[in-house]
């Protein structure tokens, strides 16, 4: 017998069974899922830590 998990969506806090037949693990719907991507992407959500620098930084030439 297999014991379901049952989590929250990250987004709506709504309970929904950790499987296979959860397309959008760990979000419960699309919609929820996108939320979360686009507050992702405009940096309302972030990791914390020190900033360290950019892509541009390590492209410069430092020989010169």
């Amino acid at each position: 017998m297999k014991i379901s998990r049952i989590i929250n969506c990250p987004t709506c806090e709504k309970e929904l069974e950790w499987s296979d037949k959860n397309y959008f693990r760990p979000f419960c719907s699309q919609r929820c899922k996108l939320i979360d991507f686009g507050e992702w992407a405009t940096e309302q959500k972030k990791i914390a830590g020190e900033f360290i620098g950019s892509l541009e930084d390590d492209e410069k030439d430092t020989t010169q």
